[in-house]
């Protein structure tokens, strides 16, 4: 089986890049000689993925302008949040309502994808159909961090996250998961993190962990150090 569908989330203000996000939304920066929106897309259509979807808010204009430019293989939804930011949870729960797949990757394009992270995602791929799972992040160790400053959001021990006072292991913005984790939603506004906590509550939170190095805009300081 195979993902058919990616969503690659472009809703938010960017405010840790303030000021240069005050007039350009976040992934629409250049960093390294990369946009950070079109070198996602180039990632989704490396691994094969031809359906895309992306949430918008904040300066969507930009993002709607730039999409329109892009000459690729991608058939992209822009779907904008409404009236309201939908946070990183209600964000995704959107988008997924416009598609009749049950199985989708969702992609933060602050982190800088690149051709190191394919053989991660399709090992991921196989992983999640194989067990028969609904969310499954990819996770990175601490000392590959470009960004240091990382307290480290879970760890990992036989493919199943978890927390502890110390956690070793950092989310990077990638995941597969599928439509039923958000069946008992009941507010359209919510973080991600918190079916994540559900799913870690019931021991079902699933995590595959990336060797590359991971390189992700976190603030202005980061992307200084970046250019």
């Amino acid at each position: 089986m195979k993902i058919k569908t990616a969503l690659i989330l472009c809703a938010g203000y960017g405010k840790r890049l303030a000021p240069i996000t005050n007039n350009v939304p976040k992934p629409l920066l250049n960093v390294k000689n990369l946009n950070l929106l079109d070198n996602t897309l180039k990632f989704v259509e490396s691994v094969g993925i031809t359906k895309l979807k992306i949430n918008t808010f904040y300066l969507s204009d930009q993002i709607n302008n730039f999409i329109e430019k892009q000459n690729n293989s991608l058939n992209i939804d822009i779907i904008n949040d409404g009236e309201r930011i939908l946070d990183t949870g209600g964000g995704i729960y959107n988008l997924i309502k416009k598609s009749e797949e049950e199985d989708f990757l969702t992609l933060n394009p602050d982190t800088l994808w690149n051709s190191n992270y394919m053989n991660t995602f399709f090992e991921m791929e196989k992983f999640y159909f194989k067990n028969k799972i609904k969310n499954l992040l990819m996770v990175v160790k601490k000392n590959r961090s470009f960004d240091t400053r990382f307290k480290g959001d879970f760890n990992l021990n036989n493919g199943k996250l978890y927390k502890e006072s110390k956690n070793e292991f950092i989310y990077t913005g990638c995941q597969i998961l599928n439509r039923k984790i958000f069946e008992k939603v009941e507010n359209n506004i919510f973080s991600m993190s918190e079916i994540w906590n559900d799913l870690l509550d019931k021991k079902e939170l699933y995590g595959y962990e990336s060797l590359s190095e991971f390189t992700h805009v976190t603030d202005i300081d980061i992307y200084n150090k970046l250019n």
